[in-house]
């Protein structure tokens, strides 16, 4: 099952990592505040991260400050294009559809909570 982890990170200012593993790596995409549902968040791509950071919290190397875990948990890729990534995530603060897509040269990460079941 694929994994997926959202890392408070206060280094170069406070953002969230959100890291989903893909082959033998982490995909990454910096979030520039806390996740919620139905709201649009400025994300950014970054680079491959190492698959320790699925457990890892503590200091990041070369003084790159710290991380902490926000949610982890599990999830499934339904889409991965070049403008758009859609996962369904099953974390513990998390349970839904993540979307990351690309509008002109900006990214967008939007959370859609799954309705309870009653």
């Amino acid at each position: 099952m694929t994994r997926f982890v959202i890392l408070t990170h206060d280094w170069p200012s406070p953002h969230w990592d959100f890291l989903v593993e893909f082959d033998n790596a982490l995909r990454a995409w910096r979030l520039r505040s806390e996740p919620a549902a139905d709201v649009d968040i400025p994300a950014e791509p970054n680079a491959l991260h190492r698959l320790l950071y699925l457990d890892y919290e503590g200091p990041v190397s070369g003084g790159r400050g710290s991380v902490s875990r926000w949610d982890a948990g599990t999830c499934s890729w339904i889409a991965d294009e070049p403008d758009r990534v859609e996962l369904e995530l099953r974390g513990s603060k998390l349970v839904g559809r993540a979307t990351l897509r690309a509008e002109g040269d900006r990214w967008v990460f939007r959370f859609m909570a799954n309705p309870v079941a009653g």
